[in-house]
């Protein structure tokens, strides 16, 4: 694995090509959807072609991130990755651009080094910040659209600033994307407040579902496809989901097993002080960050609840 390159390396690479396709990870969140707009927006700016894609439908609560900007229809000369750990996390996408991506830029300190060229800062809360850097580079200057989609992609990564990838840096970042016009109160309420009513119902049958395990430091929460039929929930209904097992006191670390279409099951982790969300989901073939990681796991729903629960056993004791 060669050594990652700088922000300036990156910009330089950029700054080289004219038809750029940038790609966003499947199930998309706000860091990998606010890294690739941000970026495409600021490469367009430059008058170069661009576009962004993502295996899965983009949830209606992110059109703000895309909106007034042409996503048009060219054959690339450069591909570049966005938030994105492994190749497969590409979802469908993944044949048909696997061996073509010359440059990832990420945050996670799992990430397989699966580009050409890979732009990395693990301790860095979000991808966008790494982005807002590379577009800094680029030398251009972020408009109130570019700095919303850089803000949506840190504030979602920190939790709306809560979580303890927050810094100092972080914040100033932040506060430099709000002088540029940002609405932080719409984003924060979209990304962090409203609920549907599906949403609400599937969140309580999720709650219902709730086990606990090796002294009630693992609490284990299991969504299935039935539920989702039941809740009436879209894709968008599905983030935020992943932290509620953690938020129980006494809970070392909370467990979600999310149903996929195919039976199997996607597993994310999130942890305190106590353990390493990372290093117990790289024990299942996947990976992630210190507090929030994730893998994917074979149904039915039994031996998968039993597998990442004997995982987290030898990680914790008990």
């Amino acid at each position: 694995m060669s050594e990652p390159i700088s922000v300036a390396v990156a910009a330089e690479r950029l700054r080289g090509v004219d038809r750029i396709v940038i790609l966003t990870h499947q199930y998309p969140d706000g860091d990998t959807l606010g890294s690739g707009f941000a970026l495409c927006r600021a490469l367009q700016k430059l008058g170069k072609t661009a576009r962004v894609e993502c295996a899965d439908e983009i949830p209606e609560k992110y059109a703000y991130l895309y909106e007034g900007l042409a996503l048009p229809t060219f054959e690339p000369e450069f591909v570049c990755a966005v938030d994105v750990a492994d190749s497969k996390l590409l979802g469908s996408l993944e044949s048909a651009y696997a061996n073509h991506i010359a440059l990832c830029i990420d945050h996670h300190g799992s990430n397989t080094a699966f580009a050409d060229e890979l732009l990395l800062r693990a301790d860095y809360a979000a991808a966008a910040m790494l982005v807002r850097e590379v577009i800094a580079a680029l030398g251009v200057e972020p408009d109130k659209a570019i700095a919303e989609c850089l803000y949506t992609g840190i504030a979602t990564d920190t939790g709306c600033f809560k979580y303890s990838n927050t810094t100092a840096y972080t914040l100033r970042m932040a506060a430099e994307l709000l002088d540029c016009g940002v609405n932080n109160e719409m984003i924060n309420r979209t990304m962090f407040d409203i609920k549907t009513r599906a949403r609400v119902e599937l969140e309580r049958q999720a709650l219902d579902s709730m086990r606990f395990y090796l002294n009630d430091r693992c609490a284990v929460m299991l969504i299935t496809n039935a539920m989702i039929a039941r809740s009436g929930a879209g894709e968008n209904d599905m983030e935020g989901l992943a932290p509620i097992p953690r938020q129980i006191e006494g809970v070392w670390v909370g467990v979600t097993l999310r149903e996929k279409k195919d039976g199997s099951y996607k597993v994310s982790v999130r942890t305190g002080n106590h353990a390493d969300a990372a290093a117990i989901c790289r024990l299942l073939g996947g990976g992630g960050h210190l507090r929030a990681a994730g893998c994917t796991l074979p149904g039915p729903a039994e031996p998968a609840v039993e597998t990442i629960v004997d995982v987290v056993r030898r990680t914790i004791g008990g």
